[in-house]
């Protein structure tokens, strides 16, 4: 039997995923171990509907669990969550963002990786199949190599889990899976509730566009030199998304590799650094390297 715990399940993950695990067969040696928040009515509620136990401290199981899911819905709780089990080398799933500030992104892999734990999570819409299939075609320069590109998402600017960071690697996550973990830089310009941004890379350029509240378009589209390619993918409860990625957690707690290495998993977090450094100045930002 393997053991998990979930951190931070004041998010929807949490339920989809304990949703997906019970009475599924395939998941029958996946045991959910306890729930925490510092939401306590959030995990007494997930508690009472999965018969799991709430935990009164996130670092309450380290050394008894074979896999830990964080998933607050403040980034900036995800490296204090997730430390305490690192130096255990169980696997991980560390949802959007994976944190707010670089240091602890930097600490985060750093530590993980010393220690052999293997990482997955970030946005759950990378997983989409439209945008794994424009990935593909910009690796593989079908109908050409890319001139640009565009991704919409929705974004969520003012709220109690850092603001701009809680909803906004949606739309960098997308960005990056299709056209590079690394930009060289990053323009943002806010207009009413919308905001854009100008993602510089070595050979083109591709625009994102943030809209606030509007939840129920994601687009991406790539450029290419002889066509356009891309479209709307809708991103909901009934998303293949998240059931995907929970299997990608099963599959590490099974021995399998994890999908990105540690330095792309963080890179997005540099991104959204930047945009917000961009924000605050009005200037064209460039994303800080860093090695791991």
């Amino acid at each position: 039997m393997k053991k998990i715990v979930i951190l931070g399940c004041e998010n929807s993950h949490a339920d989809m995923f304990l949703g997906f695990m019970k009475g599924n067969e395939k998941y029958a040696d996946m045991q959910t171990v306890g729930v925490y928040s510092d939401d306590k009515a959030a995990a007494e509620k997930l508690a009472a509907k999965y018969g799991v136990k709430a935990m009164n401290a996130y670092d309450e199981a380290v050394g008894d669990v074979d896999g830990v899911i964080v998933t607050a819905r403040h980034g900036d709780n995800h490296y204090k969550y997730a430390a305490p089990y690192i130096k255990t080398g169980v696997p991980m799933f560390i949802d959007k963002p994976v944190s707010i500030a670089e240091s602890d992104a930097l600490k985060l892999a750093r530590e993980c990786k010393a220690a052999g734990v293997k990482l997955t999570g970030g946005s759950s819409c990378v997983h989409d199949e439209l945008v794994q299939t424009l990935k593909r075609e910009r690796e593989e320069n079908f109908d050409g190599k890319t001139l640009s590109g565009f991704v919409r998402c929705p974004i969520n600017l003012k709220n109690d889990y850092g603001d701009f960071f809680f909803y906004s690697e949606h739309l960098v996550g997308v960005a990056s899976t299709i056209f590079g973990f690394y930009p060289e830089s990053v323009k943002a310009y806010k207009n009413d509730d919308k905001l854009t941004v100008l993602f510089r890379y070595k050979d083109y350029d591709v625009t994102g566009l943030y809209v606030d509240g509007n939840y129920s378009c994601y687009y991406a589209m790539r450029v290419s030199e002889h066509h356009v390619h891309g479209g709307e993918f809708p991103i909901n409860e009934d998303s293949p998304c998240f059931k995907i990625e929970l299997e990608e957690f099963y599959g590490l707690l099974n021995g399998e590799k994890q999908r990105l290495s540690y330095e792309d998993f963080i890179a997005p977090v540099f991104v959204l650094n930047a945009i917000q450094r961009s924000l605050d100045s009005g200037n064209e930002e460039p994303v800080d390297k860093f090695r791991i």
